[in-house]
């Protein structure tokens, strides 16, 4: 499996369907993965101020098939079998003492279009009906910043939401609402490009210190700086307080689907909607991953820093932060500050740093989860909070891509324990991405570990006693990743010499598009979606639940091919 980017976790768009079109994905639309890059970037450097030019002080050193679209017109002719499952307290499950994970699928990035009316109405349709009949929980909708609140502060457009809302409704599926606060576009498999809101483009014109900024003056416009939360740099409004006023103008337009059709409301942290910094983004052509430089937080933000550095009694780690963390092209062990042997992170200056800028990140999430928590209390839906799976030079000691990120997580130090302790706080749901990888996949010489990644989040979240759920990574359709999620969402774990499993509260599968509705691979997703149903403590045989999953695909084939000819006219 190639490796990517982990941003590409919950950021991933399926294959556009063309308008009137229900044939194989062109060549120009497919989804293409890049191949493993000889090199993982890094660079960590900072330049809180408008001169590049100041070279902030050195950190201290110590030691083939054709794509059909048909099967998703089966449910027209078959009723799903399967019990749906609700949200209870602690996450989602089934009957009391009855197991099984919920899958959830994503649409389409652009399943509303900039005009605000539903993409593909009579495709989307039938695909929801087919979901529905696969046994699918429900589905995962991106609301986006950029359209609804498009055209002016606090004007509100929910036209296309309000359509597709319903339409999940009336096929009987759950929904999770994402309040997607960041760009579209920019991230590999990003299907379509949905900008920031045209007057918040505006300000950050006016404004460029809006933008996380890297040391050589480059922007990046995937979200506003965490730095200017609480600053009325938005027509008179702060960050927060914008993204308070949507939560609450969807909770005001949907509150009769509130607890019963939309169960979930995820809400956006930062880039590609997960709670980090914008340390790898795919931009400017480069063909090659990158940890990217620690982003600018605004000048204002510095004041922060400062006054930790003064408090801590070492005054002069309060100009800016590490310089000597390399270019986007070195390894960790070719950049002093991530090295190994007497790196710059394992001194007690890298310690100082790090602790400040992943509690800059805390307090973020901290912000919104507050004011989401008042919103949405009372309605019926969970909180969750995405958190990217980086797990790219994992094997190294200082994890350098994670630190980047914001996760002060090393050989040495715990970094997703505190993040599952303040989503434990907010009472929201800890959902995690590549699920579906596995450790021997990925390059070898980038010492990726996915597998070892997501068992240390389920023991974060275990010990916090935070609900955990989980996506794929990349577009998978084999048995393989299914079985590989399959485990994953039931881990065991041993404390004080005894056993405790959990199952993930809720799953989420990447992605509904042309693929996912080819013969071969809907009967594969049948398949896993039955599975991920059956649960740990199922006393059924897996061969079992396998030959009913065949007979369904099989027995529908015939008016399900009907039903196709009807939707390409």
């Amino acid at each position: 499996m190639a490796f990517n980017l982990t941003h590409q976790l919950g950021a991933l768009a399926g294959t556009p369907i063309k308008s009137g079109e229900m044939t194989a994905p062109s060549a120009e639309s497919s989804l293409s993965v890049s191949p493993p890059s000889a090199r993982m970037p890094i660079s960590m450097n900072m330049n809180y101020t408008s001169n590049r030019n100041v070279s902030p002080p050195m950190s201290p050193v110590l030691g083939s098939r054709r794509a059909d679209l048909s099967v998703a017109c089966k449910a027209f002719a078959v009723e799903t079998v399967e019990e749906q499952r609700t949200y209870k307290e602690g996450g989602i499950g089934g009957e009391k003492g009855k197991g099984g994970v919920p899958v959830f699928v994503m649409i389409p990035l652009d399943s509303v279009t900039i005009g605000n009316t539903v993409n593909r109405r009579k495709a989307m349709r039938a695909s929801l009906q087919a979901l529905k009949s696969a046994g699918v929980e429900g589905i995962m909708i991106d609301v986006w910043w950029g359209l609804v609140e498009r055209e002016a502060p606090g004007a509100y457009n929910w036209g296309g939401y309000n359509e597709l809302l319903e339409m999940a409704k009336k096929v009987g599926l759950k929904v999770q609402a994402v309040m997607s606060f960041h760009q579209c576009g920019g991230n590999v498999g990003d299907s379509v490009t949905i900008p920031l809101p045209q007057w918040v483009v505006e300000e950050v014109d006016k404004d460029p210190d809006l933008a996380y900024t890297d040391q050589w003056g480059r922007r990046n416009h995937e979200h506003i700086s965490l730095g200017a939360d609480t600053l009325p740099v938005l027509k008179g409004r702060t960050p927060v307080q914008c993204y308070s006023d949507f939560m609450r103008a969807f909770r005001d337009n949907f509150k009769h689907l509130l607890g019963d059709t939309i169960v979930e409301i995820q809400v956006g942290m930062g880039p590609a909607g997960e709670l980090r910094y914008p340390s790898y983004p795919e931009q400017d052509g480069h063909e090659v991953p990158r940890d990217w430089s620690l982003p600018v937080l605004r000048q204002d933000s510095l004041s922060s820093l400062k006054a930790a550095a003064e408090a801590y009694g070492k005054p002069e780690w309060g100009g800016t932060g590490p310089t000597d963390a390399g270019h986007y092209n070195n390894w960790p062990e070719d950049t002093q500050f991530f090295k190994k042997e007497d790196g710059g992170w394992n001194t007690e200056y890298g310690d100082f740093f790090l602790t400040w800028y992943s509690q800059m990140l805390l307090d973020h999430g901290e912000r919104i989860l507050s004011s989401a928590k008042s919103i949405f209390q009372d309605t019926g839906v969970k909180i969750s909070v995405k958190v990217a799976g980086i797990h790219w030079h994992y094997g190294t000691r200082s994890h350098a891509p994670e630190l980047t990120a914001g996760y002060y997580n090393t050989r040495f130090r715990d970094g997703y324990l505190p993040i599952a302790q303040m989503l434990a706080r907010h009472n929201a749901i800890f959902n995690f991405t590549c699920i579906e990888m596995r450790d021997h996949e990925q390059p070898q010489d980038a010492l990726c570990a996915p597998e070892k990644l997501v068992n240390q989040v389920a023991l974060a979240t275990l010990a916090a006693e935070v609900p955990l759920a989980g996506e794929n990574a990349l577009p998978r359709y084999e048995d393989y990743a299914h079985e590989q999620i399959l485990k994953a969402s039931a881990l065991s774990f041993d404390q004080n010499s005894e056993g405790e499993n959990r199952e993930m509260c809720a799953f989420t599968y990447l992605r509904m598009n042309p693929e996912l509705f080819k013969a071969d691979n809907w009967g594969k997703f049948v398949g896993f979606v039955k599975k991920m149903g059956e649960g740990r403590d199922s006393d059924r045989c897996r061969e079992e639940v396998e030959r009913e999953a065949e007979h369904f695909v099989h027995v529908t084939q015939p008016l399900v091919q009907e039903a196709a000819v009807a939707l390409t006219h």
